[in-house]
């Protein structure tokens, strides 16, 4: 149609966002070599909006945004959040989620086998999914059984060899999880394979100690308390205290995720923290109403059959996914409301932080319909 604007490609976007890193990271490198009189980390370009249009602006933290701030970030998360796709990438990460779901549960049974028995970790891990849909928890244990029957308690050169195939396996899910959170920051990704492959299997590994950690909570501390003459009253505090411990260990591993998938400088902790407590809450009550609908109202059996386990697990993991990547998307528009320094280190100038949120504001601080990029920008 005549007078209409082209919409851009996706290749157009993440050209542009090749040559904006570049030219940011050229101009922090001009800056150092130059020095000349200190810059002034507070300072702002010069069409910055003003604190009325843009709340928030001069925000250390994200609990210093006001609430009109907050609806700004909420509305630019959830145009970023279609313009990205994250609703198709979600499901291409839930995929590969699963494919590394049982390369991780052969490794993680392996390892913990060494101090305990196999079938000890198998019936702690089956404790642990005790919180999916039924169909869910029937293929796992019927994973986790085939696996115990093969494993030792044994360190053998078979084992280790088992062991770090089953790890670079199910790494190969967690890059796809780094790819999609570098997607949601703006980042395009400039890290080597060696280096990208690292990550991914440093966060594999950190994923099997929150499951430790989180069978802990779930199928050992119960025993504990059962066996603790604390009285009806301390039992069920230490209970809520156990399901507290259980959101928090989740929470930080989100906030982990967040802070150094992206490929930029990685933001402060606080600036992560707060959506990955949200999202934490959120996905708590999310399964727990798909469980409850998968249980009691779902016809998965009738419909798939003999495959309704893996519809069912394909499901909740894209859930997940989804909610992961939805706290990625609110997390990186909380940094890009403020002009202070997010990132990690001493304060320097916007402009020179090598992280595109943190380096420059939103030209519009609410989207407009039809944006084909919601959150074009402003920098010095």
């Amino acid at each position: 149609m005549t007078g209409t604007r082209p919409r851009e490609s996706a290749v157009d976007r993440i050209r542009q966002r090749v040559e904006e890193k570049a030219a940011r990271r050229a101009a922090a490198a001009r800056a150092a070599a130059e020095g000349g009189p200190e810059r002034d980390p507070r300072r702002l370009p010069p069409d910055a909006p003003a604190p009325e249009q843009l709340p928030g602006i001069r925000a250390a933290n994200p609990l210093q945004i006001p609430a009109g701030g907050w609806k700004q970030v909420l509305k630019r998360a959830w145009a970023e959040n279609n313009a990205d796709n994250m609703p198709i990438i979600a499901g291409g990460v839930a995929f590969f989620g699963f494919l590394a779901i049982f390369p991780a549960l052969l490794a993680l049974i392996s390892i913990y086998g060494l101090v305990a028995s196999p079938e000890q970790a198998a019936a702690q891990v089956e404790e642990f999914t005790a919180g999916l849909p039924e169909t869910a928890q029937d293929l796992i244990e019927d994973q986790v059984t085939a696996i115990t029957e093969n494993a030792g308690g044994a360190l053998t050169l078979s084992l280790v060899i088992s062991i770090l195939a089953a790890l670079w396996s199910a790494s190969g899910g967690v890059n796809n999880l780094v790819k999609a959170v570098n997607i949601a920051y703006d980042e395009v990704e400039t890290r080597n394979f060696v280096k990208l492959r690292a990550l991914s299997l440093a966060l594999t590994l950190g994923a099997i100690v929150f499951v430790v950690l989180t069978i802990g909570l779930v199928a050992v501390l119960p025993i504990v308390i059962d066996l603790l003459p604390l009285g009806s009253v301390g039992t069920v505090l230490l209970e809520i205290a156990r399901w507290v411990a259980l959101l928090a260990v989740v929470a930080g591993s989100l906030a982990v995720l967040y802070r150094v998938a992206p490929d930029r400088d990685s933001p402060k902790f606080r600036w992560v923290s707060l959506g990955s407590v949200v999202v934490t809450v959120v996905w708590a009550l999310v399964s727990l109403g798909f469980t409850i609908y998968v249980n009691n109202f779902g016809s998965y059996d009738k419909t798939y059959g003999a495959i309704a386990g893996v519809i069912v697990l394909m499901l909740w993991l894209y859930l997940t996914c989804y909610l992961v990547l939805l706290g990625a998307e609110i997390n990186s528009e909380a940094e890009h409301q403020t002009g202070l320094d997010t990132t990690d280190g001493e304060p320097v100038p916007m402009g020179e932080r090598d992280a595109v949120k943190a380096d420059t504001l939103p030209a519009k601080a609410e989207p407009e319909k039809g944006d084909s990029d919601p959150t074009r920008k402003n920098a010095p």
